[in-house]
C-alpha cells in the first residue's frame, strides 16, 4: 500500500475557512476520485504561531493508481486549492510505502 501524505500549514487568517472547505469540499473531492481506499485528516502537534500544520494521508493500491491520479486529477485540484487560499498556505507531498 501507498500513502499519499500532504502537509499543509495554513495561516491563522484562514485557518476556520480552509479546515470547514477541506472537510466538505476537498477531502471529499479527492476521496470522490475513486483513486483511494482511505483517508486521514490529522492535525500536527506542533506550536507554531503563524498557522495550524495538518497532515492528510490518502491510502492508495499502488504506485499506478496514485500516479493515475496525479495525471488525471490532481492538477485541477490543486490549482483550486491554491487560488481559494494563495499566500496563505505552504504544503509539501511525500510518497510512503507501507512495510
Amino acid at each position: 500500500m501507498i500513502i499519499y501524505n500532504v502537509t499543509v500549514k495554513i495561516s491563522n487568517e484562514k485557518h476556520d475557512d480552509w479546515l470547514k472547505w477541506m472537510k466538505e469540499v476537498h477531502i471529499p473531492e479527492v476521496m470522490d476520485t475513486g483513486m483511494f481506499t482511505e483517508r486521514v485528516f490529522s492535525k500536527v502537534l506542533v506550536e507554531d504561531e503563524e498557522g495550524t500544520n495538518y497532515s492528510i494521508q490518502y491510502h492508495c493500491e499502488s504506485l499506478e493508481k496514485l500516479e493515475a491520479y496525479q495525471e488525471q486529477f490532481a492538477p485541477v485540484l490543486q490549482i483550486k486549492h491554491t487560488q481559494r487560499y494563495k499566500d496563505h498556505f505552504v504544503a509539501f507531498r511525500t510518497l510512503l510505502e507501507v512495510v
